[in-house]
């Protein structure tokens, strides 16, 4: 066993080319899965040096009772420290907005913001605020403004602050309504000395425990009720508690991803089976060979799984390192740019299980084909490896077990379809269904593996007719695949793999997204809203009227609103009469039964809730009553939720008139003419403008900042998951590769032959290039085959009522990506066969 194990580790070592091919594809998921290890390092790290609120050069933190400017003095004259910082804040009221004011230096260690552009503030009635806070509050440099910060009884503001913006500053966190200002000058807006905490740079070399000590023997002499004394605590313990929170979102996306790049390592061990069995068929002379000299079949099975190890060994190494060097340059090459994030570190017991890894893929992949290529006699062997790929059946047990996981995949798909909520179901849980079709899928893709040798012809029957009748080249391609359909079937299947995924990912997303929009068309219709803050000052109809001339706004949709009795219902429900027609996005409201087209005179659109309360549905007629007056009305349609502005009901403007509403509104939508944040912004002074005149009784609220965040956030999600996947298909696009370059090899004599016959160098290049190519044929056509249906009863199974929404466009472009990566892959492998001469390829064994 030990000559065997020499022989091939020999041959290793004078190809070693040949082991890191082999190993190509673990080398990529090992540099995946560490990566992604070093990434959530510098994710946590940064998130504590930048994201805490506590600065990193703070050592100690007085706070959790009651702290004055008092003790901010006497703390920092103690030995030992360098700089002490006093946390405060105060909320006021600028007009009809809300301005917070933060205690800041801005500058040294200390500093929460950061000087962007004008100077700091420096006295008594000075502010700089941030670049959003400029922008959303009409802040920008020089501008002066009044700011109420303590109110009477009544919620009245008393005694406004006269301030002024002498800068714009950057910080952690930009809502759009923050300022700072020296400490001292929080205190005299708001009247009080009180600290939120204290912040405590030590000197170097001072002993932090003494300092500790000093500032805790202060506390207990200063007078302070011992339940009322703050604790003194270390800075690093402040910043870990205050990130914890952002760290457990991290490490619960970082669990999401673990999924994914499970999914790549699976995706990672089929390339490799593939990649070995190839290797060992074009070595079949030489295991022959062995077999002759008195090499046993266990000696020999078990030299080749040593050398899958090796594989592993070699490829794992050279992942992690080529992760690591990347985490390491990645911190100063962002700072470049500006953002600063902390560097990874060295995760040693990361990169060692991450090595072993790549070895326990790799023995793993190799076990089934050193099994298969150590049970070749001898003379079956020596008649040449050519054969071997090209075996069509796939046997009987393979069979059976095939049609089983179809049946089992079949089976729980069926489960789902028997089991999917009704419309508006309620108290469905949709956990159990989602498992369901998660098995059905993992089964379906064993089936998949199983099956894939026989469903390669008739896909390629299918898809490669257009290349057959494009000439010979293209004819000898497609033989190429379908002469070997277990080699086809092996790539195939790990490029299905990707494309499902993505395929399922786009289709969920696209439904996903669209529900969303229907469900934003109703909590935030428009960009904007103009509300009547009391009903003594309703907004005119002159007013509306104005805005409508304004520029900067556009579908200016006044409307209504009333407490109306329902039967059925113990008191009043809102009503509206907001016309549908006059706000675009309300034409993609969901709608459970009826049409939105039929609300008019003597019909209206009531809420699911509202159908829930009164029992009433469409076709329904109902009268409504308010102070002595009624009107009798015909449910038109249902809504699934909340009618727009979230009332119970939207009626025709003529019938709520009768209800008793006047010609003044209780509010108005509109949406900004101009694009972006200035466009937004400008639409948003014109509403403020307007409000200003009644000295604060309408409010103004920006709607299209939570469409926006909603889309953020599922853009984000989409485009991580998409990323994701991208492992995936990456590691198929490389076994397509290694397939290509082996087959090369492997089909030496079969080149050599067709360049004798007459094929020039550039016709061999397209032939193989376009073998590669057929490869993303097949894994895409079979991998949007699965991917749509499974991600329409995903959707469905969620009990959500999302549209199936296929993204068309997308899902084609996902396709010509994946044939072109493919083609892209075999395109080096064609050119180094199209250089070998005739009688060079002719004379290969």
């Amino acid at each position: 066993m030990r000559a065997v194990l020499r022989t091939q580790l020999g041959g290793i070592g004078r190809r070693p080319a040949r082991l890191l091919l082999t190993g190509l594809a673990v080398l990529v998921v090992s540099y995946v899965v560490y990566a992604t290890v070093l990434a959530q390092e510098i994710t946590t790290r940064s998130l504590l040096n930048g994201l805490s609120g506590t600065p990193a050069a703070v050592d100690l933190v007085v706070g959790e009772g009651a702290v004055t400017g008092k003790d901010l003095a006497a703390i920092g004259k103690l030995p030992g420290v360098a700089e002490t910082a006093g946390r405060t804040e105060a909320g006021g009221q600028l007009g009809n907005e809300f301005l917070q004011v933060t205690g800041d230096s801005g500058t040294g260690p200390l500093a929460l913001s950061r000087l962007s552009s004008g100077r700091l503030p420096t006295g008594t009635g000075e502010i700089a605020v941030t670049t959003r806070t400029a922008e959303r509050l009409a802040l920008p440099v020089g501008t002066r403004a009044e700011v109420a910060f303590r109110f009477d009884e009544q919620g009245k503001p008393i005694e406004p602050v006269p301030l002024t913006v002498v800068g714009v500053v950057t910080a952690a966190a930009d809502h759009g309504f923050q300022a700072y200002a020296p400490q001292p000058a929080v205190a005299a807006m708001t009247g009080t000395d009180d600290l939120l905490q204290i912040d405590v740079r030590l000197a170097p070399g001072a002993d932090r425990e003494a300092v500790r000590d000093r500032i805790e023997a202060l506390i207990a002499a200063s007078g302070v009720k011992t339940e009322d004394q703050p604790r003194v605590a270390y800075g690093s313990d402040v910043r870990l508690d205050e990130a914890r929170a952002k760290a457990e979102e991290v490490d619960e996306v970082f669990l999401v991803i673990a999924m994914f790049v499970a999914i790549a390592v699976i995706a990672a061990g089929l390339v490799a089976a593939s990649t070995f069995r190839i290797v060992f068929a074009q070595r079949m002379r030489q295991l022959a060979l062995l077999r002759a000299v008195g090499a046993g079949r266990g000696a020999l099975r078990w030299s080749l799984a040593a050398e899958g190890a090796l594989t592993g060994l070699v490829a794992g190494t050279a992942g992690v390192l080529l992760a690591l060097g990347t985490g390491h340059a990645l911190p100063p090459l962002v700072a470049a740019f500006g953002p600063r994030i902390a560097s990874p570190g060295l995760p040693v017991a990361a990169a060692l299980g991450t090595v072993l890894l790549a070895v326990f893929i790799t023995t793993v992949a190799v076990l089934a084909p050193a099994f298969s290529a150590a049970r070749v006699s001898p003379l079956e062997a020596l008649r040449g490896a050519a054969v071997t790929g090209s075996r069509r059946d796939i046997g009987g047990l393979r069979w059976a077990f095939g049609v089983l996981l179809v049946l089992a995949a079949g089976t729980l798909a069926g489960y789902v379809l028997t089991h999917l909520p009704a419309r508006d179901a309620k108290d469905y849980d949709p956990a159990v269904n989602l498992f369901a079709v998660v098995a059905s899928g993992g089964v379906a893709f064993l089936a998949l593996i199983a099956l894939g040798p026989v469903l390669v012809g008739p896909v390629l029957a299918a898809l490669g007719a257009p290349i057959r009748r494009s000439g010979a080249v293209g004819r000898l391609a497609a033989g190429g695949v379908g002469g070997a359909p277990r080699r086809a079937a092996a790539v195939s299947v790990v490029v299905a793999l990707g494309v499902t995924l993505i395929a399922g990912t786009l289709v969920g997303g696209a439904s996903i997204r669209m529900l969303a929009e229907r469900e934003s068309a109703s909590s935030a219709p428009a960009d904007y809203e103009l509300t009547a803050q009391d009903s003594e000052r309703l907004i005119p109809a002159s007013v509306a009227e104005q805005l409508r001339g304004r520029p900067e706004l556009t579908n200016v949709a006044p409307y209504r609103r009333l407490q109306v009795g329902f039967p059925g219902s113990g008191s009043p429900l809102d009503v509206n009469d907001l016309a549908v027609n006059a706000v675009p996005r309300l034409r993609s409201l969901d709608v459970t039964t009826g049409s939105l087209g039929d609300l008019g005179p003597g019909r209206m659109v009531i809420s699911g809730y509202a159908a829930d309360v009164t029992g009433l549905k469409t076709g329904d007629q109902v009268t409504l009553n308010r102070e002595g007056r009624s009107v009798r009305l015909t449910v038109a349609a249902q809504l699934p939720d909340s009618a727009p502005l979230g009332s119970a009901a939207v009626l025709d403007p003529s019938d709520l008139t009768k209800l008793g509403a006047g010609s003044e509104y209780a509010g108005l939508l509109a949406d900004a003419t101009g694009s972006g944040e200035r466009g937004r912004a400008d639409g948003r002074t014109a509403l403020i403008q307007a409000a200003a005149k009644t000295g604060g009784r309408w409010a103004v609220e920006v709607l299209a900042d939570q469409r926006d965040e909603l889309d953020t956030a599922l853009t984000i999600l989409l485009a991580i998951a998409l990323g994701l996947i991208g492992l995936t298909v990456l590691i198929a696009v490389v076994g397509v590769g290694t397939t290509t370059a082996l087959s090369v090899v492997e089909r030496a004599r079969e080149s050599g032959l067709l360049r004798a016959v007459g094929m020039s160098r550039g016709g061999l290049r397209l032939m193989l290039t376009t073998e590669s190519a057929l490869y993303g044929v097949i894994g895409a056509a079979i991998g949007l085959l699965l991917g749509v249906p499974y991600a329409w009863l995903a959707v469905r199974a969620l009990g959500v009522n999302a549209p199936l929404t296929l993204p068309v466009g997308q899902l084609a472009l996902v396709f010509a990506i994946l044939v072109l990566l493919t083609a892209a892959a075999g395109v080096l492998p064609a050119r180094k066969a199209a250089k070998v001469s005739p009688v060079v390829a002719l004379g290969t064994e």
